[in-house]
C-alpha cells in the first residue's frame, strides 16, 4: 500500500465508491456502492484489478489530484474533459502515471458520472464489508464523506500492466439527454390504474434534486385514484423502485435508501439504472413498460455482453 493522491481541489462530489454494501439492507444500511455499475467495473478491468476493487465516482465535475506514486489508471463513464500535464486524457483506456503528474478534470460534457480506478484499487477501511462511501449515513469511503482538499489517498498492492488497455468502441455506451428507461409496472400498480398509460405515454425532466439518494423528474403528474391513501406504511424499497408522493411528480430510487412510504408505481430494471446515474438535471426522461420475462432476457443479455468483456481483457485485449 502506498500514497497515491493528494487531492488540489475535491470537484463538486468525489466519493470512494465500490461494488456496494448489500450484505445489511435489512438493518437498514443503504447499499450505496457506484451509481454506474457498467462504468465501475470497466474502470477496474481497463487496469486488471478484482471487480470489487474501490474507485473514485466524480459527479458533475471532477476534482484536481497530484499523482504520488507510479500507477496505472484509467477512466470510465462521463466525459469530464480530463488533462494529465496539460494533456487530453479521454475515457475508456488506462494511462501510465508517475509522481508529480497532475491530473485534472473539467465539467462532464455528456453524461453525469466518471469513474477513476487505479492499480491495486483505493484503499481505504472496510465498513460492514465495503469501502463504498454512504453519504446520508457518514459511513465508509473517507469518514462517510466527499473528498477535501489536502486529502491524501492511498492505493492497494497491484501489478502495473505490460501493456495499455482499451475499450473497444463497440462496448463504450452513448450518453444521451433524451433517455428511454425500461421499466415493470408496480409493485403498487393497483392504486394507478387510471394514470398507468399516462405514465408510460409522458416524458419527464430531471429535477436539479437528483443525488445519489434518487432523482426527481418533472412533468405530467400521476394521481392514485379513488380510495387508495397517498401514502402506505412504511416498506423495503430498491434501487429503481420509482415513487409517485401526494404531488404526482416520480422520484427514481437509487442506493441511499432502504425503505420508503410512498407507492410505488413502477420500477426500472437494473440493466437501464446506468443510464439513470449518467443524467444530468434538465435531460428528458420516458417509460417504457416491459413485462418480467423481457426484462429477465436483457439481463441475461447484459450478462453476456460483461462476459465478452471479462473475456477480452483475459486474453490480453488492448
Amino acid at each position: 500500500m502506498m500514497e497515491a493522491f493528494r487531492v488540489l481541489s475535491p470537484g463538486s462530489l468525489t466519493t470512494v465508491q465500490d461494488a456496494g454494501r448489500y450484505s445489511y439492507i435489512d438493518r437498514g444500511v443503504p447499499p450505496s456502492g457506484a451509481l454506474d455499475g457498467f462504468a465501475y467495473r470497466i474502470a477496474n478491468l481497463l487496469v486488471a484489478n478484482p471487480p470489487e476493487a474501490a474507485v473514485l465516482e466524480m459527479t458533475l465535475q471532477g476534482p484536481a489530484l497530484e499523482v504520488l506514486c507510479e500507477a496505472d489508471m484509467a477512466l470510465a463513464g462521463a466525459d469530464m474533459a480530463a488533462t494529465l500535464n496539460d494533456g487530453p486524457m479521454p475515457p475508456w483506456k488506462s494511462f501510465r502515471v508517475k509522481a508529480g503528474d497532475i491530473l485534472r478534470f473539467h465539467f462532464a460534457t455528456t453524461g453525469c458520472r466518471t469513474y477513476l480506478a487505479v492499480s491495486g484499487g483505493i484503499d481505504v477501511p472496510v465498513v460492514m464489508g465495503s469501502r463504498a462511501t454512504c453519504l446520508k449515513a457518514k459511513i465508509g469511503g473517507i469518514e462517510g464523506r466527499a473528498l477535501w482538499k489536502e486529502d491524501v489517498l492511498r492505493r492497494g498492492a497491484g501489478d502495473l500492466l505490460a501493456a495499455p488497455r482499451r475499450l473497444p468502441y463497440r462496448w463504450i455506451p452513448t450518453y444521451r439527454t433524451d433517455i428511454v428507461l425500461k421499466a415493470l409496472p408496480g409493485p403498487q400498480e393497483e392504486a394507478f390504474h387510471s394514470g398507468m398509460e399516462i405514465f408510460f405515454d409522458a416524458d419527464y425532466t430531471v429535477a436539479s434534486e437528483a443525488d445519489r439518494m434518487g432523482y426527481r423528474l418533472h412533468g405530467t403528474p400521476i394521481h392514485h385514484d379513488e380510495g387508495f391513501p397517498q401514502s402506505i406504511i412504511s416498506e423495503p424499497v430498491i434501487p429503481g423502485n420509482v415513487q409517485l408522493p401526494a404531488d404526482g411528480q416520480p422520484i427514481i430510487l437509487l442506493v441511499e435508501q432502504t425503505t420508503g412510504g410512498y407507492t410505488k408505481i413502477a420500477t426500472v430494471i437494473s440493466t437501464d439504472l446506468p443510464k439513470v446515474a449518467q443524467a444530468m438535471p434538465g435531460n428528458r426522461i420516458w417509460f417504457k413498460k416491459v413485462t418480467l420475462e423481457e426484462a429477465h432476457a436483457l439481463y441475461r443479455t447484459e450478462a453476456a455482453r460483461l462476459r465478452e468483456i471479462d473475456a477480452f481483457f483475459t486474453v490480453g485485449g488492448r
